[in-house]
């Protein structure tokens, strides 16, 4: 993902990564000589992203409580948040009044589920979800005027190893509210063995997807 944005956004300056998760696609794009920044509210999360090489001043709260001077970053990246969905308008002001250059939006843009993890492995009549491409809603919340500069999209492989797949497999079916005798629940473990690659580590399920790379720049 990383070489599609860097093709887009050439020089990323000091970045500003929005629920940032992990941080593996800031720490690819952060560029090394400069401080970067990343909002990020779980503890989880932020614990990762002290562990990176290169770790991000952390900002432990919310897009929205606005803890980040407006225009103290050239780059403002956000991929996959739920504000996309919700809140598109607002949250593009916001990431607009942090940006002096360009703003990246990284969105789901595959036919398939994008809530529960490991759906994509599951066929959409177990999972349920709406598996409208995330692009289409997003680009729908935006008014004419909000549409980016630029979009691209990008084919990329979401990779899981696993070590125990009846665990998953039970955790998945409870997650779906199949109760405990439901006749699916060894179909759907028998469905996961079937996809499954050995690995050193354990299992590993493969889910093919594809993002769309939004960009606006600034005036």
């Amino acid at each position: 993902m990383a070489p599609q944005v860097r093709r887009l956004v050439p020089e990323v300056g000091r970045l500003l990564d929005v629920g940032a998760g992990g941080g593996q696609l800031g720490a690819a794009l952060q560029d090394r000589s400069l401080p970067w920044t990343a909002i990020e509210p779980s503890p989880t999360m932020r614990a990762r992203l002290m562990r990176l090489h290169t770790p991000p001043h952390i900002v432990s709260g919310r897009w929205e409580e606005g803890w980040v001077a407006p225009a103290a970053h050239d780059t403002v990246l956000a991929a996959t948040m739920p504000a996309f969905f919700d809140h598109p308008e607002p949250f593009l002001a916001r990431c607009r009044d942090w940006a002096r250059r360009s703003v990246i939006w990284v969105v789901p843009a595959q036919a398939g589920p994008r809530g529960l993890c490991f759906a994509g492995c599951l066929p959409s009549d177990w999972h349920g979800e709406d598996e409208t491409p995330g692009i289409d809603l997003v680009l729908r919340g935006l008014a004419p005027a909000s549409r980016p500069h630029e979009i691209a999209f990008a084919d990329w492989t979401f990779s899981g190893v696993v070590q125990n797949l009846p665990r998953l497999a039970a955790y998945l079916a409870d997650r779906l509210g199949w109760p405990p005798a439901d006749e699916r629940r060894p179909r759907l473990l028998a469905h996961l063995e079937a996809q499954a690659k050995p690995d050193a580590a354990g299992l590993r399920l493969e889910i093919p997807r594809k993002s769309a790379i939004l960009v606006w720049r600034q005036a």
